[in-house]
């Protein structure tokens, strides 16, 4: 039987400014809720900053561009402007070598290649180690609390750009000489597939993420981190452990996002039920509640499509039950373009569940608000309204009229005051 095989694996995610703030809140603990259940906030006191960022990802990000310290010069407005290394290696790997001191130690390291690769600290935004992350299947394997041990690094991916004489130059004998070289901010010219010449002599294109890959295995092998493999170059397998980790993640959202609208509308429906016991507000607050129902209608809808997507999901983790002889995943060509075509789809899903989030987060308030105006009619007495709904309803011409005839006549005097009056007189 061949045994678990260790590997490091660092992967690059970009995102756009409107996504960044997410990842920022997520990074640095700032959440009060975590969709991933795994989340210990007991202890995130554990987690270990190798930079931190004091004024904000943004902020940094903005402050650099009025400081002239990078430029975002011929960059569109939904471009990816930050981006984030994740280094991980799986769980066991960390316990079998001395838990948390030695993962603070391996990260350390991580964390000079991604300086390296980010082109500097100063362009570093936020490296972080998190340690308050519980794996659970491993928690119940080996009868404690063990955690998974992984390094964000956000940071600015600039290249150095060469900015040339104009035509419009006053001195003809400087156009198209460089004027200056600046930091311009790229995602696409930082990570740009290159061709590579092999062993045999042909040159191939190789992405610039399996790029990547090669210099941090190279990195971590000359710190003395020897005990790790790297996946076979150009492989799909490379991949796929990655790949699977994210499709978990989503789909542990999912379920979690599942559970809570399900909450959500049971609150929704008790509160329908109070309602509906006390008329004389029914005409207000029903429209609300059926404003709050559609809400829910449509989240149900969407929950039904990621809930499809999950067994499209069980359907590609059976593609990994084929394995070569050294133990990687071998997947046929069109089953590998399902696999990232998906991937691509996940990351892209993260989005639209930031935003149920938020239209739950909607729901809660009304219904807060709900419950306070009904706080206005307990204790009050409805035999008298509920007598009068009962008659519109059996007899709506004749309460119309009865209500016509009684509008067109003086008000009533009360018994009392009749009382009143005739005492007054048997005085006299």
């Amino acid at each position: 039987m061949i045994g678990k095989v260790d590997r490091s694996v660092v992967r690059n995610v970009a995102y756009a400014r409107e996504n960044v703030k997410n990842m920022e809140r997520h990074n640095e603990r700032r959440n009060q809720n975590y969709y991933n259940e795994s989340v210990d906030t007991g202890r995130t006191a554990f987690n270990v900053h190798f930079k931190k960022c004091e004024e904000g990802y943004l902020q940094t990000f903005d402050r650099m561009i009025a400081d002239g310290a990078i430029s975002t010069r011929g960059l569109k407005k939904d471009a990816k402007i930050i981006d984030e290394m994740i280094f991980d290696v799986n769980t066991e790997y960390f316990e079998r070598n001395g838990g948390y001191e030695y993962a603070k130690k391996f990260f350390s390291e991580a964390y000079k290649m991604a300086v390296s690769e980010a082109g500097g600290e100063q362009y570093i935004l936020s490296a972080v180690m998190h340690a308050d992350e519980k794996n659970h299947a491993l928690s119940e394997k080996l009868g404690r609390d063990v955690y998974h041990y992984h390094l964000h690094v956000a940071y600015i991916p600039v290249v150095d750009t060469e900015i040339r004489w104009t035509k419009r130059c006053r001195d003809p004998s400087l156009v198209g000489k460089v004027k200056e070289v600046v930091k311009q901010v790229s995602n696409s010219k930082k990570w740009k597939s290159e061709r590579v010449r092999g062993e045999d002599g042909k040159e191939r294109l190789v992405y610039s993420y399996s790029l990547l890959q090669d210099r941090y295995f190279s990195h971590m092998q000359k710190a003395g981190f020897r005990d790790l493999e790297r996946g076979e170059r150009g492989s799909t397998a490379e991949h796929l452990e990655v790949l699977y980790y994210k499709i978990k993640k989503d789909r542990d959202a999912v379920t979690a996002l599942d559970k809570r609208i399900e909450k959500k509308r049971t609150a929704v429906t008790a509160l329908d039920e109070a309602i509906s016991g006390r008329k004389q507000t029914a005409d207000d607050l029903g429209k609300k509640v059926e404003k709050e129902k559609k809400q829910l209608l449509e989240l149900k809808e969407k929950m039904s499509v990621a809930k499809q997507d999950a067994i499209t999901i069980s359907k590609i983790e059976s593609m990994g039950e084929k394995h070569t002889i050294l133990g990687d995943v071998a997947l046929a060509p069109n089953d590998w373009k399902t696999v990232s075509g998906l991937a691509k789809e996940g990351i892209q899903s993260r989005g639209i569940i930031s935003r149920l989030k938020e239209q739950i987060k909607s729901l809660v308030n009304e219904i807060s608000v709900l419950k306070k105006a009904l706080q206005k009619y307990q204790g009050q007495s409805v035999t008298d309204t509920m007598r009068y709904y009962q008659a519109k309803q059996r007899a709506p011409n004749r309460m119309k009229e009865v209500i016509a005839e009684i509008m067109r006549q003086p008000p009533e005097k009360s018994v009392q005051t009749d009382k009143m009056k005739e005492r007054g007189q048997r005085t006299k």
